[in-house]
């Protein structure tokens, strides 16, 4: 049993702290066993809205709702979307008789209304699948390569996790899309998911990728916006200030689970991971996962001149600046584009991260650490 203690605290203050909590992540992610765990610490009433008799229990939701004390747990909120209406109606009842934990994956519109039908009385937890913080770092090269979903971690080999992942791909665009409403063939998203998987880590390009499927950039800008609503895309914005240097201003795409990008690239495999052109972007993708896990990604930015300098990651905290590279090399040495970055930016430290096992100083505030040296960095930002 992987021990997620973390997340469980922090949707315990958010029961504390507001009238709703809702935790947010894709599909199979470990929501509902979270859920439950909170559910037996806490007596909860348990409302899974994917099971008919649940969906009958709640058939006058109003006066089942209002009816309940402590706290109550509705999994797969999406599918009852009008529900959002009525838990502000119950969130605003003084004295509180009891507070609410909804789940939700993949409904960027419900989550939409919910944040202002909410306003005020809602506490979002973001959850993905295990991080290396969760699994420990000698466990770093199997979630690299298997991901973070629990199925996929926790299978008994690779080739039964490369299934299990390929089984989650083909139920993710053909059940769980349409029954959201996505009109969008599945063939046609699935090659759009997999064209950004050979983009992952690049500059978004949505004329581009539209050109090589025959839609317009409106139409994959459409794809991108529902991937990423479902937690299972990222775009990872640039940081840019008014000043004389032309620097990108379009983000880059990464599909956030390193599992997932590996089943759309056809990896099973270590060896085929290691002998894949993608093998530094997909390194680059799964570092930065692993930090935004901790540093969140409202204070993360990726920084890029038109005259190539760049920087993978700068993280704000602390009031200042933060720098990441991430190389997948034996051992990296400062480049140029480093010395801008740490100029231009000011930042306070740059670490780059590499594949390797023994952190070593490169030069002044730029240091080069190993994945486990991560949680060390982390108590730095703090």
């Amino acid at each position: 049993m992987i021990n997620r203690d973390e997340l469980l605290q922090q949707v315990k203050y958010g029961l504390k702290r507001s009238p709703v909590t809702a935790i947010l992540g894709p599909r199979q992610c470990g929501k509902t066993t979270l859920a439950r765990e909170i559910g037996r610490q806490e007596k909860a009433a348990y409302f899974d809205l994917e099971d008919p008799n649940d969906q009958a229990r709640l058939a006058n939701p109003q006066l089942v709702l209002e009816a309940q004390r402590g706290v109550v747990i509705l999994d797969e909120i999406q599918r009852r979307p009008e529900l959002t209406m009525l838990l502000r109606v119950l969130a605003d009842r003084r004295p509180l008789p009891c507070r609410f934990i909804v789940l939700g994956s993949a409904s960027p519109d419900l989550m939409r209304q919910a944040s202002d039908s909410l306003a005020g009385r809602i506490h979002f937890v973001d959850m993905g699948g295990f991080t290396l913080g969760e699994v420990g770092g000698g466990q770093g090269d199997r979630l690299w390569l298997r991901g973070g979903f629990p199925p996929s971690f926790l299978a008994n080999n690779d080739e039964d996790s490369h299934q299990w992942r390929l089984s989650l791909v083909r139920t993710f665009l053909e059940r769980d899309m349409p029954q959201l409403g996505v009109q969008i063939p599945a063939e046609m998203l699935r090659r759009f998911w997999t064209m950004l998987a050979h983009y992952h880590g690049q500059i978004w390009n949505g004329s581009e990728i539209g050109a090589s499927l025959g839609v317009t950039h409106h139409t994959t800008r459409k794809y991108l916006d529902l991937l990423c609503g479902a937690y299972v895309v990222r775009q990872l914005q640039p940081w840019f200030e008014n000043w004389g240097k032309r620097v990108v201003k379009s983000p880059k795409v990464y599909v956030r689970d390193s599992g997932l990008l590996h089943a759309l690239l056809g990896i099973p495999d270590f060896p085929a991971l290691q002998g894949h052109p993608k093998l530094g972007a997909s390194w680059e993708g799964f570092v930065i996962e692993q930090i935004l896990s901790w540093a969140g990604e409202r204070n993360a930015y990726f920084w890029a001149t038109h005259s190539r300098a760049e920087l993978d990651l700068m993280v704000l905290a602390k009031g200042k600046r933060w720098g990441f590279e991430v190389k997948y090399q034996d051992a990296p040495t400062v480049t140029k584009s480093m010395r801008i970055a740490m100029q231009d930016l000011k930042l306070e430290r740059l670490w780059v991260v590499y594949p390797g096992q023994t952190g070593y100083p490169m030069d002044d505030k730029i240091e080069c650490v190993s994945l486990a040296q991560l949680s060390q960095i982390r108590k730095t930002l703090r």
